[in-house]
Protein backbone atom coordinates (compact mmCIF):
# COMPACT_ATOMS: atom_id res chain seq x y z
CA UNK A 1 0.00 0.00 0.00
CA UNK A 2 1.43 3.44 -0.79
CA UNK A 3 2.50 5.78 2.24
CA UNK A 4 2.83 9.17 1.23
CA UNK A 5 4.43 11.80 3.48
CA UNK A 6 4.70 15.05 2.43
CA UNK A 7 7.30 17.74 3.27
CA UNK A 8 6.76 21.69 2.71
CA UNK A 9 9.75 23.93 2.59
CA UNK A 10 8.70 27.25 3.39
CA UNK A 11 10.65 30.41 3.08
CA UNK A 12 10.22 33.06 5.35
CA UNK A 13 8.56 36.19 4.92
CA UNK A 14 9.81 39.95 3.89
CA UNK A 15 12.69 40.78 6.82
CA UNK A 16 12.86 44.68 7.74
CA UNK A 17 16.38 45.98 6.59
CA UNK A 18 15.80 49.56 5.07
CA UNK A 19 19.53 49.64 4.58
CA UNK A 20 19.84 46.99 2.00
CA UNK A 21 22.67 45.24 4.26
CA UNK A 22 23.57 41.09 3.24
CA UNK A 23 22.45 39.85 6.52
CA UNK A 24 22.45 35.97 6.32
CA UNK A 25 22.82 34.95 9.48
CA UNK A 26 23.15 38.32 11.48
CA UNK A 27 21.24 38.10 14.22
CA UNK A 28 18.32 40.57 14.81
CA UNK A 29 16.75 40.91 11.56
CA UNK A 30 12.93 40.83 12.08
CA UNK A 31 10.00 40.15 9.66
CA UNK A 32 8.38 43.47 8.39
CA UNK A 33 4.47 44.61 9.09
CA UNK A 34 4.15 42.57 5.31
CA UNK A 35 6.54 40.13 6.13
CA UNK A 36 3.89 39.31 9.62
CA UNK A 37 1.18 39.60 6.86
CA UNK A 38 2.78 37.28 4.92
CA UNK A 39 3.17 34.56 7.06
CA UNK A 40 -0.03 34.77 8.66
CA UNK A 41 -1.35 34.18 4.92
CA UNK A 42 0.55 31.28 4.85
CA UNK A 43 -1.07 29.93 8.33
CA UNK A 44 -4.38 30.36 6.57
CA UNK A 45 -3.48 28.52 3.77
CA UNK A 46 -2.00 25.02 4.73
CA UNK A 47 -2.96 25.24 8.29
CA UNK A 48 -5.46 22.84 7.24
CA UNK A 49 -3.61 20.28 6.20
CA UNK A 50 -2.41 16.99 7.74
CA UNK A 51 0.55 18.74 9.21
CA UNK A 52 1.92 17.04 12.03
CA UNK A 53 5.31 18.26 12.57
CA UNK A 54 6.77 21.88 12.32
CA UNK A 55 10.51 22.58 11.98
CA UNK A 56 12.09 25.91 11.98
CA UNK A 57 15.81 27.40 11.50
CA UNK A 58 17.18 29.44 14.95
CA UNK A 59 16.95 32.61 13.03
CA UNK A 60 14.38 35.85 14.25
CA UNK A 61 12.78 35.52 10.38
CA UNK A 62 12.17 31.74 9.84
CA UNK A 63 10.54 32.05 13.78
CA UNK A 64 8.46 34.51 13.30
CA UNK A 65 7.40 32.99 10.24
CA UNK A 66 6.61 29.45 11.93
CA UNK A 67 4.97 31.73 14.43
CA UNK A 68 1.35 32.11 13.38
CA UNK A 69 1.65 28.23 11.50
CA UNK A 70 2.56 27.22 14.90
CA UNK A 71 -0.95 28.62 16.48
CA UNK A 72 -2.58 27.70 14.08
CA UNK A 73 -2.05 23.88 14.13
CA UNK A 74 -1.28 23.57 18.16
CA UNK A 75 1.98 22.60 17.60
CA UNK A 76 5.48 23.70 19.03
CA UNK A 77 8.47 24.92 16.15
CA UNK A 78 11.57 22.96 16.55
CA UNK A 79 14.53 24.85 15.98
CA UNK A 80 16.99 23.16 14.17
CA UNK A 81 20.58 24.26 12.83
CA UNK A 82 20.50 22.28 9.65
CA UNK A 83 18.09 24.93 8.55
CA UNK A 84 19.77 28.04 9.11
CA UNK A 85 21.03 30.66 6.06
CA UNK A 86 23.97 29.77 4.20
CA UNK A 87 27.08 30.81 5.68
CA UNK A 88 28.34 33.90 3.35
CA UNK A 89 31.60 35.52 4.46
CA UNK A 90 30.05 39.04 3.24
CA UNK A 91 27.60 39.44 5.63
CA UNK A 92 26.91 42.66 6.90
CA UNK A 93 27.90 44.59 4.00
CA UNK A 94 25.76 46.83 2.36
CA UNK A 95 24.69 45.07 -1.03
CA UNK A 96 22.99 48.68 -3.10
CA UNK A 97 21.50 48.48 -5.73
CA UNK A 98 22.22 44.36 -6.65
CA UNK A 99 25.99 45.75 -7.40
CA UNK A 100 27.35 47.32 -4.79
CA UNK A 101 29.68 44.34 -2.88
CA UNK A 102 30.59 44.15 -7.07
CA UNK A 103 31.94 47.67 -6.40
CA UNK A 104 34.21 47.70 -3.84
CA UNK A 105 37.46 46.07 -4.58
CA UNK A 106 38.10 44.85 -1.26
CA UNK A 107 35.94 41.73 -2.11
CA UNK A 108 37.11 40.99 -4.87
CA UNK A 109 39.09 38.01 -3.42
CA UNK A 110 35.23 36.18 -2.17
CA UNK A 111 34.58 35.75 -5.90
CA UNK A 112 37.19 33.77 -7.28
CA UNK A 113 35.17 30.45 -7.69
CA UNK A 114 31.40 31.43 -8.58
CA UNK A 115 31.19 27.49 -8.72
CA UNK A 116 31.55 26.82 -4.81
CA UNK A 117 30.72 29.72 -3.66
CA UNK A 118 33.83 30.78 -2.80
CA UNK A 119 32.62 33.54 -0.79
CA UNK A 120 30.54 30.74 1.74
CA UNK A 121 29.00 27.84 2.39
CA UNK A 122 29.48 25.33 -0.43
CA UNK A 123 26.37 24.06 -2.00
CA UNK A 124 26.70 20.26 -1.83
CA UNK A 125 27.48 20.94 2.24
CA UNK A 126 24.36 22.78 1.92
CA UNK A 127 22.50 20.10 0.18
CA UNK A 128 24.27 17.44 3.01
CA UNK A 129 22.63 19.50 5.93
CA UNK A 130 19.41 20.21 4.21
CA UNK A 131 18.58 16.19 3.27
CA UNK A 132 19.57 15.11 6.59
CA UNK A 133 17.04 17.17 8.03
CA UNK A 134 14.50 16.23 5.38
CA UNK A 135 14.94 12.92 6.29
CA UNK A 136 14.73 13.31 9.59
CA UNK A 137 11.45 15.08 9.99
CA UNK A 138 9.91 12.63 6.88
CA UNK A 139 10.51 10.11 9.15
CA UNK A 140 8.87 11.76 12.33
CA UNK A 141 5.62 12.57 10.01
CA UNK A 142 5.61 9.62 8.00
CA UNK A 143 1.66 9.55 6.38
CA UNK A 144 1.51 12.97 7.17
CA UNK A 145 2.69 16.18 6.66
CA UNK A 146 5.62 18.54 7.78
CA UNK A 147 6.78 21.98 6.95
CA UNK A 148 10.12 23.29 7.52
CA UNK A 149 11.03 27.24 7.45
CA UNK A 150 14.45 28.22 6.10
CA UNK A 151 15.89 30.08 3.64
CA UNK A 152 15.97 31.16 -0.52
CA UNK A 153 19.50 29.47 -0.96
CA UNK A 154 18.88 26.28 1.59
CA UNK A 155 15.72 25.61 -0.06
CA UNK A 156 17.07 25.87 -3.79
CA UNK A 157 20.26 24.08 -3.32
CA UNK A 158 17.73 21.04 -2.28
CA UNK A 159 15.41 21.27 -4.50
CA UNK A 160 18.32 21.50 -7.70
CA UNK A 161 20.22 18.31 -6.20
CA UNK A 162 16.44 16.63 -5.97
CA UNK A 163 15.48 17.68 -9.57
CA UNK A 164 19.02 16.72 -10.66
CA UNK A 165 20.24 20.14 -11.99
CA UNK A 166 24.01 21.50 -11.16
CA UNK A 167 24.31 22.86 -7.94
CA UNK A 168 25.64 26.40 -9.15
CA UNK A 169 23.16 28.75 -10.65
CA UNK A 170 22.52 32.85 -11.33
CA UNK A 171 21.02 33.78 -8.21
CA UNK A 172 18.00 35.51 -10.26
CA UNK A 173 16.96 32.58 -11.49
CA UNK A 174 15.67 30.86 -8.00
CA UNK A 175 12.18 30.67 -7.87
CA UNK A 176 11.99 30.84 -4.36
CA UNK A 177 9.53 33.58 -3.50
CA UNK A 178 9.29 35.16 -0.21
CA UNK A 179 7.07 32.69 2.14
CA UNK A 180 6.66 30.39 -0.64
CA UNK A 181 6.00 26.46 -0.49
CA UNK A 182 8.48 24.19 -2.20
CA UNK A 183 6.27 20.58 -1.63
CA UNK A 184 8.55 17.37 -1.60
CA UNK A 185 6.62 14.29 -2.18
CA UNK A 186 7.19 10.97 -1.04
CA UNK A 187 5.63 7.32 -1.49
CA UNK A 188 7.55 5.62 1.29
CA UNK A 189 11.21 6.75 0.95
CA UNK A 190 10.90 7.34 -2.94
CA UNK A 191 10.48 11.16 -4.14
CA UNK A 192 7.59 11.21 -6.52
CA UNK A 193 6.71 14.89 -6.97
CA UNK A 194 8.18 18.16 -6.45
CA UNK A 195 5.66 21.26 -6.30
CA UNK A 196 6.04 24.66 -5.99
CA UNK A 197 3.42 27.43 -4.71
CA UNK A 198 3.28 31.11 -3.58
CA UNK A 199 0.17 31.23 -1.49
CA UNK A 200 1.11 34.90 -0.17
CA UNK A 201 2.13 35.67 -3.72
CA UNK A 202 0.49 39.06 -4.10
CA UNK A 203 2.32 40.72 -0.94
CA UNK A 204 6.00 40.34 -2.50
CA UNK A 205 6.77 44.10 -2.82
CA UNK A 206 9.76 42.40 -5.31
CA UNK A 207 13.55 41.15 -5.24
CA UNK A 208 14.65 41.07 -1.65
CA UNK A 209 18.18 41.32 -0.49
CA UNK A 210 20.44 38.36 -1.63
CA UNK A 211 21.25 36.23 1.17
CA UNK A 212 18.06 36.27 2.60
Amino acid sequence: MAETTVVHLLRHGEVHNPAGILYGRLPGYHLSETGRLMAETVAKAVGGRDIVKLYSSPLERALETAAPLADKLGLEATPDPRLIEAGNLLEGRTVGQGLGLLRDWRNYRYFWNPLRPSWGEAYPAIVLRMKSIIDEARAAARGHEVVLVSHQLPIWAIRSAAEGRRLWHDPRRRQCALASLTTLTFDRDRLISIGYSEPAGTLDTGPAVPGA
